[in-house]
């Protein structure tokens, strides 16, 4: 963004970043998902960039967990019969 020595992404950068709503970023700061705080007079939500960065991280290592239990409950015929086996 175009603030680069800023620690703090606005709810509104979090969602174009991650293709949410503004909404759904505060959500996911209520969840505890991301880490946010509220700053300034009158006081708006922040997320800490780390947490984004954290929280992409954790989202590729679930779907990469998904990924492998799918492949792992899923064979082929031939896995599951044998090469040679006559149907």
């Amino acid at each position: 963004m175009s603030d680069q020595g800023s620690l703090f992404f606005s709810p509104a950068q979090v969602s174009e970043l991650l293709g949410i709503t503004p909404e759904e970023v505060v959500s996911l700061i209520h969840d505890g998902r991301l880490r946010g705080t509220r700053l300034g007079e009158p006081a708006s939500w922040r997320v800490e960039k780390q947490s984004v960065r954290d929280y992409l991280d954790d989202e590729n290592e679930a779907s990469r967990r998904h990924a492998l239990w799918h492949q792992s409950n899923v064979a082929s015929l031939p896995e599951v019969w044998g090469s040679h086996a006559s149907f």
